[in-house]
């Protein structure tokens, strides 16, 4: 089960800087609660700058999510950022299929402790709180990292680029790098936007201030 909510709205709107906005929803799984009031609010009230809207279903789903794409290319062409309002996975699906495009995620998750089942995705969703994919071009640090580094890599990636902790996989922050240079966006990897991980949101205390 996942439980999503709607970032705040001025964060949205830093994320999309008065750019041209194609919106994806996604509503096929029943397993994630979606805003979609505070969703559909959030549109009506930029609807300036929205080139187009897709609700699909399952955009988990990587070749069914491919399949639809065709159908809202002129909209995605027009457009200067994608912003996907689903749990973490449809993010990175998407970004991964639109590989030129700056993906941006339009919600944050309520963590959920205990076991939540295991994905057949590549992709997957920690439920961390507060969604990064937007500074990390769509993949995310907390579970292509074998570490789960929010801030870079650790510096143990062999010449090929393999994680040492696993080298039959790539590591993360390489493939976040790389994603960042092909979209000619790697300088925000040297922006101040990353912040200080709140754990609070996962282990729902709140630490006292002295």
């Amino acid at each position: 089960m996942l439980i999503t909510k709607l970032k705040k709205r001025q964060e949205l709107l830093n994320m999309i800087e008065r750019k041209t906005v194609f919106v994806f929803k996604c509503f096929g799984c029943s397993e994630v609660f979606f805003p979609e009031e505070d969703i559909d609010g959030f549109i009506r009230e930029n609807s300036a700058v929205i080139a187009g809207v897709a609700r699909i279903d399952y955009l988990c789903n990587e070749e069914f999510t491919k399949s639809y794409l065709n159908s809202f290319d002129r909209g995605i062409k027009e457009s200067e950022r994608i912003v996907v309002f689903s749990c973490g996975v449809g993010v990175q699906v998407v970004a991964k299929l639109l590989e030129n495009k700056r993906v941006l995620p339009g919600c944050d998750t309520h963590y959920l402790k205990g076991f939540q089942g295991i994905t057949s995705q590549d992709a997957d969703c920690e439920q961390c709180g507060s969604c990064y994919l937007n500074m990390t071009g769509g993949i995310c640090p907390l579970t292509a990292c074998a570490k789960g580094l929010l801030n870079g890599p650790c510096g143990g990636a062999n010449e090929k680029g393999k994680c040492e902790v696993n080298p039959e996989i790539d590591c993360g922050w390489i493939l976040i790098y790389n994603r960042l240079k092909d979209m000619k966006e790697e300088k925000i990897m040297a922006g101040t936007d990353v912040k200080i991980r709140d754990y609070s949101l996962i282990t729902g205390e709140k630490t006292e201030k002295k």
